[in-house]
């Protein structure tokens, strides 16, 4: 993905009130103390432009989510499209994922990972957000019972997210090579709607370690 600047954007992700700023003073109360409520947790890494979290936290009131972003520039876009929306079920991290467990503590329930960075060099594997070096991330940030979600269009990631959560304990529940051919509701990201019209196949996998 080619990464543009936006002007001032450390200035607009630091005035953002959707935008959890001391994120490490929350540990193991991020509900109650960042959306005020009890309401299970469900986690983005790697969300991008905001399109697949904005239309899941509209579908799903009585659910927190929190999507993971690196970039400011890439969450600045997602804000421009939060301007126009009061979403109090919707908060961002500005942050590397493998810092994840500095923020919470058994408290996550879902985890998606949609068309996350195929890393298709083998010296680069073990920055896969499936990988054996994340795995152990989830478990410390996740409920008892860990659920992870992925979509991608890559096949070679989508085969080695088998293996390596396979490997680690997590049975594949649901599987799909083809997402838009089965009845599954789906919230689509900015990537899947472009993939869709070019009539890219995408594949889904719902996983589950208890």
């Amino acid at each position: 993905m080619r990464l543009r600047n936006v002007k001032n954007a450390k200035e607009i992700v630091e005035k953002s009130a959707y935008v959890v700023h001391d994120s490490t003073s929350h540990k193991g109360k991020f509900a109650e103390e960042v959306f005020f409520n009890n309401n299970p947790i469900h986690l983005e890494i790697g969300m991008g432009k905001g399109n697949f979290l904005i239309a899941m936290a509209k579908k799903y009131p009585h659910l927190n989510f929190v999507g993971v972003e690196r970039y400011e520039s890439v969450v600045c876009r997602a804000l421009e499209k939060l301007e126009e929306e009061h979403l109090l079920n919707l908060k961002i991290l500005v942050m590397d994922a493998s810092s994840l467990g500095e923020v919470f503590a058994s408290e996550i329930e879902t985890i998606y990972l949609n068309f996350s960075d195929p890393w298709p060099k083998k010296r680069h594997a073990k920055r896969r957000l499936t990988s054996l070096a994340f795995l152990p991330i989830y478990d410390a940030i996740c409920k008892e019972e860990k659920i992870i979600v992925q979509k991608t269009d890559n096949v070679s990631l989508f085969e080695s997210s088998i293996v390596s959560l396979s490997i680690y304990g997590y049975k594949i529940e649901d599987i799909s090579l083809s997402l838009a051919d089965t009845d599954k509701p789906n919230c689509l990201t900015e990537y899947e709607a472009k993939f869709m019209e070019q009539g890219i196949k995408i594949n889904y996998l719902y996983a589950r370690k208890k």
